[in-house]
C-alpha cells in the first residue's frame, strides 16, 4: 500500500512500527525487567540486582551488533538480546537477567504489550471515523438513492441509510476491541519451560502475577505454552473490522463507477490514475480496503492453525502464529487510515442518485403501489395486478407511470394523483432518516466514549 500512501497522502498508523524488531525488542526488555523486578519482590534475586537489570533495558543502551551477530550464530530469537542485557549489567547483576522463564514467557508476553499498543491506536482511529461518518449520515439522512438488492433495483433508501449501515458495524467492531482487556486477552505468562512453575518452585504463582502487575496486565490463569486461542481471538475481532472495512471499500468502488456515480474518495489535486489514460481517477482507496480486507482473510486461517499446538509447545505454532497476527495487525491499521480519509473527504452526488432512481421510469416502487392497491382488493391479487404492468413495462420499454394509468386493474381503484404520488422516491423510503439520524448519534457517542477510555481530545479534521 505504499505508493498509494505516498500519493494520497495517507498517514501512518503506526502498527508497521510497532511489530518491528526495534519495538519487540523492547518490549521483551520491558517483560525482562518485570520478571526481575517480581522476583526481587519476592525475595528470589537481590533487590539491587533488579535495579541494575532496570537500569539497562534499554534498546540504545545495548550493542546491536554483538546481537545481530548473535541471532547469526545461535539461530535463536531471544537468547543474544538476553545476553547483551546481562552483559551490560553492572556488578554482578547479569546473573540474574531471565531467571528461570523460558523464550516464550517473555516474547509472547511482550506481543500482548504490543497488541495492548495497538487496539488504543486503532480505537483512536475508529473514533476519528465514527466521529466523520457521523456527519456524513446527518449530511445525506435524507438524500434519496436507489437501494438494490442482488445488484438490482429494490426500494428507495435514502445515502444516510447507507452509511448507517456502516456506522453500526464499525460501533460493534469498536466495542470488540474496548472489550478486549477485560476479556483477558492480553496476559502475562512466566511458568517457566513447560508452563509448570518448576524453576519458580512453590512461589510460581506469585512471580507471574507480580511481573504481570509490573506490566499492567493480567497473569494467565494458566501458562500453558500450548494456549493460544487469546491470540486467534484477538485477529477473528481484527478480521471481523477489516471485513467491515472491506465492505464499505467495495461499496464505494461499486458507486464510483461511471454507470453509477453516486459517491466518490477524495481524489487529490495532482493524482494521476494511470501511465496512459490522462481521464483516470481511479478508486485507490477503495481498492486498498478491499486488498487489505482480502489479506486479512488470508491470514486468519493461519492464527486457527497455530492453535493446533502439539503436546506443551511447538516452535512451528507460535511461528504461524505472530506471522498471522502481524500481519492482521499491520493489514488493519493501513485499512483503517485510509478509511478515515474516505470517510472525511467522500463526496456524493445526488442529482445522480435521483436519476439512477428514475432508470426505469418508477418500476422501484413498484411495492408500495401495490401495497397501496391490496388496501382495496387484497394484497396477492394486487401482488398479479402489479406485476403484470411491470412485466409490460419490462418487456416494451414503455413508461411504467403510463401504463399504471391504462390499466383498468389499477384505475379502478387508484386515480392519477394517488398514482403520481405512490410514485414518489421520496416519499418511500421508510425510517432511513430516523436511522441515520440514530446511528450517527451511536457513532459520536462511541467516538466520545473511547476518547474518554483514552483520555484524548477530539483532534478533528487535520
Amino acid at each position: 500500500m505504499k505508493d498509494a500512501a505516498t500519493a494520497l497522502r495517507v498517514p501512518d498508523a503506526g502498527i508497521r512500527a510497532l511489530f518491528a524488531q526495534d519495538s519487540r525488542w523492547q518490549a521483551w526488555l520491558d517483560v525482562e525487567v518485570a520478571l526481575a523486578r517480581a522476583e526481587a519482590d519476592l525475595g528470589m534475586i537481590p533487590a539491587a540486582a533488579a535495579q541494575a537489570i532496570a537500569s539497562v533495558a534499554r534498546l540504545e543502551l545495548l550493542d546491536r551488533d554483538r546481537i545481530t551477530e548473535g541471532l547469526a550464530r545461535t539461530g535463536h530469537p531471544l537468547v543474544p538480546v538476553v545476553w547483551e542485557l546481562a552483559r551490560v549489567c553492572p556488578g554482578d547483576a547479569g546473573n540474574y537477567v531471565h531467571w528461570g522463564a523460558t523464550t516464550q514467557n517473555i516474547v509472547d508476553t511482550g506481543e500482548m504489550l504490543l497488541m495492548r499498543r495497538a487496539n488504543s491506536i486503532y480505537l483512536g482511529l475508529l473514533a476519528e471515523v465514527l466521529d466523520a461518518l457521523a456527519g456524513q449520515a446527518v449530511l445525506t439522512r435524507a438524500m434519496p438513492a436507489p437501494g438494490r438488492t442482488h445488484g438490482q433495483h429494490a426500494v428507495p433508501i435514502t445515502f444516510g441509510f447507507k452509511v448507517a449501515a456502516w456506522i453500526d458495524e464499525l460501533a460493534r467492531a469498536a466495542g470488540r476491541l474496548e472489550s478486549a482487556p477485560g476479556d483477558g486477552l492480553y496476559v502475562a505468562m512466566a511458568g517457566g519451560a513447560a508452563g509448570t512453575f518448576a524453576s519458580f518452585g512453590a512461589q510460581g504463582f506469585a512471580v507471574q502475577e507480580r511481573m504481570a502487575a509490573h506490566l499492567d496486565l493480567p497473569p494467565m490463569s494458566l501458562p500453558s505454552r500450548a494456549i493460544q486461542d487469546r491470540f486467534a481471538d484477538y485477529a477473528c475481532r481484527l478480521a471481523l473490522l477489516a471485513a467491515t472495512c472491506g465492505r464499505i471499500g467495495g461499496e464505494l468502488y461499486a458507486l464510483m463507477k461511471q454507470e453509477f456515480a453516486e459517491a466518490r474518495e477524495p481524489v487529490p489535486a495532482g493524482t494521476v490514475g494511470s501511465s496512459t489514460m490522462p481521464q483516470k481517477r481511479n478508486p485507490i482507496l477503495a481498492q486498498d480496503l478491499l486488498a487489505g480486507a482480502a489479506e486479512v482473510r488470508a491470514l486468519l486461517p493461519l492464527a486457527l492453525e497455530a492453535m493446533q499446538v502439539e503436546h506443551e509447545a511447538n516452535r512451528a505454532n507460535t511461528q504461524m502464529m505472530r506471522r498471522a497476527v502481524h500481519g492482521i495487525c499491520e493489514a488493519v491499521g493501513d485499512m483503517l487510515a485510509r478509511l478515515l480519509l474516505i470517510a472525511r473527504g467522500m463526496t456524493v452526488d445526488p442529482a445522480r442518485m435521483r436519476a439512477n432512481l428514475d432508470l426505469t421510469g418508477g418500476l422501484i416502487l413498484a411495492e408500495v403501489l401495490m401495497l397501496e392497491l391490496g388496501k382495496r382488493i387484497g394484497r396477492q391479487q394486487a401482488h398479479d395486478v402489479i406485476y403484470e404492468v411491470t412485466e409490460r413495462a419490462m418487456a416494451s420499454g414503455g413508461d411504467f407511470a403510463a401504463l399504471l394509468a391504462a390499466d383498468p386493474g389499477v384505475t379502478a381503484h387508484l386515480d392519477a394523483a394517488e398514482i403520481a404520488r405512490l410514485l414518489d422516491p421520496a416519499a418511500y423510503t421508510g425510517l432511513c432518516c430516523e436511522m441515520a439520524d440514530a446511528q450517527a448519534a451511536l457513532a459520536r457517542a462511541t467516538a466520545a466514549r473511547i476518547r474518554g477510555q483514552q483520555g484524548v481530545a477530539h483532534r478533528g479534521a487535520d
